[in-house]
């Protein structure tokens, strides 16, 4: 039979050995007290203490961490306006005694300092140059703060102002300010662009112009050259140039009937065309002929005579 002195010893040996061995995790350290006084720091992995004299005080985690501070100040315009600064920290390896033992509130030490630190940084700020400067804000913040924990075991990795939000009639009014700039622009482009289509539009009008004057010129060219060939070929067969002329004009004349006859979209147009009409025509174009034809030779003629007194 087993004796039961031996069982009870094995079972207190057994809850010794199991009370002195522990382990910590990774980016974690222990903080290991001996009746109440600091000890030793043990690290990631198995670890050993005393049974009944050493005690696991605490456990500080390693990795960085982040913490979000909301702070409501005013800017230099007596604009209020809500940030929120992110805070990454982590326990510095070799200060973790410090970082157990000098703080109780970590978190709360934190958010002080960042609330002193924006407090006195925005007020110096007009609104938009909070928003043009809030990477200013951040490291202002980042140097106070490693000036300030680092004695307590804590390192500020970095300081990062993650949102500006101003009140809400201000940012009504910064969006209508906004928009109204937008408007303003907008009316800009579409300013030149009427400018560059009506200088476009007039430079085409131009060169239609133009073009049209150089068409007509050729036009009034071949026209002239076809009368011409004409009145040659009357001439060959008895009929002189004002002859001729009238003639040509009173072909125009009813060619012209024809072809507005001809259009079925024409508009109405009261020629006189009675049945004397062409032959009055032709005669008042004959004698307007002859009379321009007088004139013209009694000019020459003055001029000769002119010119015969002055030599």
């Amino acid at each position: 039979m087993i004796n039961p002195i031996l069982i009870a010893v094995i079972v207190i040996g057994l809850i010794i050995l199991v009370s002195s061995i522990f382990t910590v995790k990774q980016q974690t350290a222990a903080i290991i007290e001996r009746f109440g006084r600091f000890q030793s720091i043990r690290q990631s992995g198995l670890q050993f203490k005393i049974p009944l004299i050493d005690k696991i005080a605490g456990r500080l985690s390693l990795k960085i961490q982040q913490l979000d501070v909301i702070i409501e100040t005013k800017t230099k315009d007596d604009v209020f306006v809500r940030l929120k600064v992110s805070v990454q920290y982590k326990v510095i390896k070799l200060k973790v005694e410090d970082a157990f033992y000098k703080l109780d509130y970590p978190h709360d030490q934190i958010t002080s300092y960042v609330f002193d630190v924006v407090r006195a940084e925005v007020p110096k700020m007009i609104l938009d140059d909070v928003f043009l400067k809030k990477d200013d804000i951040a490291i202002a913040v980042k140097s106070e703060l490693n000036e300030a924990m680092l004695d307590y075991g804590y390192d500020i990795i970095k300081t990062l102002v993650t949102d500006i939000d101003p009140d809400a009639q201000v940012k009504e009014a910064m969006n209508r300010i906004n928009a109204a700039d937008r408007e303003k622009t907008a009316a800009q482009y579409e300013g030149d662009a009427q400018r560059i289509l009506i200088v476009e539009k007039a430079k085409a009008e131009a060169e239609s112009k133009r073009l049209q004057g150089q068409g007509i010129a050729d036009q009034r060219r071949e026209i002239a050259r076809g009368l011409e060939e004409s009145v040659e070929v009357l001439n060959k067969v008895g009929i002189n140039s004002q002859e001729a002329s009238a003639l040509i004009v009173v072909t125009q004349h009813y060619d012209t009937l024809q072809a507005i006859g001809s259009e079925t979209n024409s508009n109405l147009i009261l020629l006189p065309n009675s049945p004397q009409a062409g032959s009055n025509m032709l005669n008042d174009m004959v004698a307007s002929f002859a009379a321009s034809n007088e004139i013209g030779e009694a000019m020459k003629e003055a001029k000769l005579n002119k010119k015969n007194k002055e030599s």
